[in-house]
């Protein structure tokens, strides 16, 4: 997974790289369009993905803001028994919460990095997929480098959803891929226990906007072009537009704060 996108050869540089030290290999692409320098999408889409992949399986992640600064390049090993060749700048949080950190290795063997002159660019081709290679042909990856604390990991600063008195306090982080839904950080655990069903109208302050949507199953529960309150594919409270883009619509870009109240109140 990266945010190289795909105009240029930088992913198939990555896969020959791969390619030539593991032949055998099975490389399977998460994106590559993740948004340019978002730590926080690249940390939900491994969160989202990781749990449908089998333990040993491991995940190349370059989204690096910092690449050739002082940011460490790591390889994290979670209980889970999968490995994340990535660099240290945020990316495991989420993963990290939920699956736990069995240890983490900084890479600093250039056995495992190829060419005698690392770029200070281009990390993903000199680093992260030679190691990531290197790990998936079986090879020992205590050699990788010393092991690091796992408690000092760069962790990102997320600031998670609240209920109180008033009701639910929570964010919009995203939007879902090219539809324009808006992804929240509010579970649907959280937002049920506001007392809201699905058919029932639910008042929500977006930003500067304040609406009331239907809470509703699916897109097709609304006429066309209608907006909506739902609980996305991931378990998390989504808004959309049957068949159009709400972001574009209401004129709505993360991050963006949504308060909803607790119902009859």
């Amino acid at each position: 997974m990266t945010d190289f996108g795909v105009v240029d050869d930088s992913v198939a540089i990555c896969k020959g790289v791969m390619y030539s030290i593991a032949p055998d290999l099975r490389i399977v692409d998460l994106t590559h369009q993740v948004k340019p320098f978002s730590i926080l999408d690249g940390a939900r889409f491994l969160y989202g993905a990781t749990p449908y992949y089998p333990a040993g399986t491991v995940f190349v992640v370059v989204i690096d803001p910092g690449v050739g600064s002082a940011r460490k390049a790591v390889v994290v090993k979670t209980r889970r028994g999968q490995f994340f060749v990535l660099p240290d700048n945020g990316l495991m949080t989420l993963v990290a919460e939920r699956d736990g950190v069995e240890a983490v290795r900084d890479i600093t063997n250039p056995a495992w990095m190829i060419g005698t002159r690392l770029s200070s660019t281009f990390h993903g081709r000199d680093i992260f997929s030679p190691v990531g290679a290197h790990l998936a042909r079986g090879e020992d990856w205590t050699q990788i480098g010393p092991e690091l604390d796992p408690s000092k990991l760069v962790r990102l600063n997320l600031e998670p959803a609240h209920i109180d008195d008033r009701g639910l306090s929570g964010e919009v982080i995203a939007t879902d891929g090219p539809f324009g839904n808006l992804v929240t950080n509010v579970s649907a655990e959280e937002f049920l226990k506001l007392g809201y069903g699905h058919g029932q109208t639910v008042p929500i302050k977006l930003g500067n906007k304040t609406m009331d949507l239907p809470f509703v199953r699916t897109f097709s529960d609304v006429p066309l072009k209608e907006p909506l309150l739902y609980v996305d594919s991931r378990g998390r409270l989504g808004i959309a537009v049957n068949q159009g883009s709400f972001a574009a619509t209401y004129g709505i870009q993360p991050p963006q704060p949504i308060f909803i109240p607790s119902a009859g109140k």
